[in-house]
């Protein structure tokens, strides 16, 4: 460690500008892997099931946006020109998308959804070219409130997919999804900081354990599903007749990727404060590339017809 070390950065083995070894980048990845991969598996997952769509729409929105966040993930890291933090910022798929892809997918069909956050998208690179004009506009108070209130509006969804036709497993998903909420806040509270990274993963994998207990799993689709290769291309196409439901719904997608922004221009902010041994001022061109692959990335996820992605702090606590 540096002698002249202080503040937060006082037990950091390697700034972000340092080369780890190998054995110890290729660990650390793989933890970070299977603690973000949760998120592009499970928001497109909730988005799909809630508004109905065909288990092959599903499979692809999900196999799309892991694909991308990964692609997204690197982009990040590179940081190549003005496009990228230069930070380990995880990419994936955001839960504030969640209410209104619902309403879009359900009211107006993929097609429609996936202009949609093509719109969104472009909006965030225009976010990015303008970041000091957002930043007067939407502050901290404003977007920190709307990201607390989104919860609020995914619960009903989340309750109406916790229903089992089966006789005998009325209880199965309601007690599942407490020892999930149970685990990940008990972790959330009493853990050390490197548990809280597992918090997610241990809820899920509790929760499943006793939905399985219940019967509530089909494990016939595990076995008959193909363990190699990507889900058949299911690509819903892009819809440019910009019909009344395009306009309708416009407004609140351009309102989230604005929060969406937001919320990785914070996340990129902290991750630098934590990749140095010694306190800096933020680099706003870093901040800039990280919006920027925000935005790239919702392109791609438009263009492929899943939910938008965005950056996550994940990473802020995993420097060494």
């Amino acid at each position: 460690m540096n002698s002249e070390a202080s503040g937060r950065g006082a037990g950091l083995r390697y700034q972000v500008d340092e080369t780890p070894p190998a054995g110890l980048t290729l660990g650390l990845g793989l933890q970070l892997a299977v603690i973000s991969v949760t998120a592009p598996i499970l928001i497109p997952t909730v988005v799909m099931r809630a508004a109905g769509a065909a288990e092959a729409h599903l499979n692809w929105a999900v196999f799309a946006a892991i694909a991308i966040s990964g692609a997204a993930t690197v982009l990040q890291t590179i940081r190549y020109g003005r496009i990228g933090a230069g930070n380990v910022l995880v990419m994936g798929s955001s839960g504030a998308f969640i209410a209104i892809c619902i309403t879009a997918l359900t009211d107006s069909g993929p097609a429609v959804l996936a202009t949609l956050v093509v719109a969104a998208a472009l909006f965030q690179l225009l976010i990015a070219e303008k970041l000091a004009l957002l930043r007067k506009v939407l502050t901290p108070a404003v977007s920190g409130t709307v990201i607390m209130l989104i919860p609020v509006s995914v619960m009903p969804v989340v309750f109406d997919l916790m229903t089992v036709a089966e006789a005998g497993s009325a209880g199965g998903p309601l007690l599942s999804a407490g020892v999930t909420f149970l685990a990940m806040t008990a972790i959330a509270l009493r853990g050390s900081q490197t548990l809280r990274l597992w918090g997610p993963v241990v809820g899920i994998v509790t929760g499943s354990l006793v939905a399985a207990y219940f019967g509530l799993y089909d494990f016939g689709l595990v076995a008959d599903a193909a363990w190699i290769g990507p889900p058949s291309a299911v690509w819903p196409g892009l819809d440019l007749s910009f019909g009344p439901e395009f306009w309708t719904l416009l407004p609140a997608f351009l309102l989230v990727a604005a929060i969406g922004a937001i919320r990785t221009i914070s996340s990129a902010v902290a991750v630098q404060r934590v990749s140095w041994r010694r306190q800096r001022a933020a680099d706003y061109r870093s901040v800039q590339g990280a919006v920027a692959v925000d935005g790239l990335g919702s392109l791609l996820c438009g263009f492929a017809g899943t939910v938008p992605n965005t950056a996550y702090s994940v990473g802020v606590a995993m420097p060494d």
